[in-house]
């Protein structure tokens, strides 16, 4: 498959990245040669130094020729334009980003009007993703998530307390013929293994048949309980704090932000209807505490620094909150963020080079994909014959420690797979991945056939 990228930010290349892995043909353009220039020598791409507005620069490509253009520059019109223009000179599919609230007011009057195929919002896939986590209180619809016979749970330990302190060898007597294949612990999410010990306040997801795990879910799972949520602060008024403000106010939560810009505490206070917009420098203690931080229900840090969203979400949760949560954008984070029993951190970047991954490889046989929390992903795919997954004992793989194959339906059989398991054409796979190691994912899934991924 042939890909162009339009910008070389860290999402253009998070994308070039995983879309290497699965064997793309990746073309990167640019306005920075130098920017280029290292990029070329780090990994195996085509560069060109241009701006892709000119339709000339997209002509000499034979855009024609390319299966997706995907526009990531720092513009929103120009990501709309370029992708209108590759679509209008016949690249096959056209993939822009945008950001501006105005924009996505009329997302679908863009789309239709420009002819771009699918449009990502790295501020909305996070909003939405910790939506679900405060407003639903469960990451999947309802604590389940349900693939043919197959279905995958969500739940504290706390609703099953006999499982804190047993080793994953252990849980086949607990839990016969089911399989946790995910922990969320202090705010990360962790692919368990054989000496992986639960502990007190894992959320667990635990994937089986569908009978034994919807009689789980009676067990650890209260009927039409989702969450008392009612007051959240959210430490930081940009695009991010925006939407999320937005769809806790229908929610019917009282919602405070807080922004130190006076010029953009303007801008909420008239785009938002009641939520109370104050004017102040979230790292002040003081101000915090006459905001009553420590009577608040669930708060979110979404400034612009990395460093402001782990001090504050600190601050949180030494007051007590029950729900902290924290935008991150760098990776190396992850382990600080876990180490501070934050509820969950996630990572923009990661949720929108997901997003545009499965939608590249959506014309292929990926069946359904599902986020966990925002920082891993359960999927099911078809094993095609030239996958380098097929006929091996899963034990003989050298897996990552990032990916863990769940369940495997053949036939009419489900099979909860073990080391010795073996993955054969034609089987409908289910995994989970973490979203931190697209490439590795692509990599492992790819299908080195003619018709690439996924055959179909």
């Amino acid at each position: 498959m042939k890909v162009v990228i339009v910008g070389a930010g860290k999402l253009g290349m998070k994308v070039a990245d995983a879309l290497l892995g699965g064997d793309h043909a990746v073309t990167i353009i640019d306005t920075d040669d130098s920017l280029l220039q290292k990029i070329s020598s780090q990994i195996d791409v085509m560069t060109i130094n241009a701006s892709a507005k000119e339709t000339r620069v997209l002509k000499d490509l034979n855009i024609e020729t390319y299966d997706f253009l995907i526009a990531t520059t720092g513009n929103d019109e120009a990501n709309i334009v370029i992708a209108a223009f590759a679509k209008k000179l016949g690249c096959s599919k056209v993939i822009a980003r945008v950001r501006d609230p105005e924009h996505m007011q009329q997302l679908n009057f863009i789309k239709e009007t420009m002819g771009i195929d699918h449009i990502v919002n790295p501020d909305r896939g996070i909003t939405v993703e910790i939506y679900k986590y405060l407003a639903e209180k469960y990451s999947l619809s309802n604590g389940i998530f349900s693939s043919g016979k197959v279905s995958l749970i969500e739940f504290d330990t706390e609703k099953y307390e006999e499982l804190i302190g047993l080793a994953m060898t252990d849980i086949p007597n607990v839990l016969p013929n089911m399989l946790i294949v995910a922990i969320s612990r202090n705010g990360k999410v962790i692919i368990p293994h054989g000496s992986t010990v639960i502990q007190e306040d894992d959320v667990l997801y635990v994937i089986g048949e569908k009978e034994p795990i919807f009689k789980l879910n009676k067990r650890v799972h209260e009927k039409g309980k989702y969450t008392d949520l009612q007051k959240v602060m959210i430490m930081g008024g940009g695009k991010t704090g925006f939407y999320l403000a937005e769809m806790l106010e229908e929610f019917g939560a009282a919602v405070k932000i807080i922004e130190k810009e006076k010029e953009r505490c303007h801008y909420l206070s008239t785009h938002l209807e009641d939520a109370m917009v104050l004017h102040g420098d979230a790292t002040d203690l003081t101000l915090l505490e006459e905001e009553n931080l420590d009577l608040m229900d669930a708060v979110v840090t979404a400034t612009g620094f990395d460093e402001d969203n782990l001090l504050l979400a600190l601050m949180a949760k030494q007051h007590g909150v029950e729900d902290v949560i924290a935008k991150i954008s760098r990776e190396s984070y992850a382990e600080i963020i876990s180490a501070m029993g934050v509820d969950m951190a996630l990572n923009p970047l990661d949720i929108t080079a997901n997003n545009i991954i499965r939608f590249v490889q959506s014309s292929k046989q990926v069946l359904s994909s599902q986020l966990i929390q925002g920082q891993a992903e359960i999927m099911e795919i078809i094993a095609t014959p030239y996958m380098k997954i097929l006929e091996t004992p899963l034990k003989d793989l050298d897996l990552p420690e990032s990916i863990i194959f769940a369940a495997i339906h053949r036939g009419t059989e489900v099979i909860i797979p073990h080391g010795d398991t073996e993955i054969l054409e034609d089987d409908k796979v289910i995994l989970l991945s973490l979203l931190s190691n697209l490439s590795t994912t692509e990599n492992l899934l790819k299908d080195a056939g003619r018709f690439g991924f996924l055959k179909k």
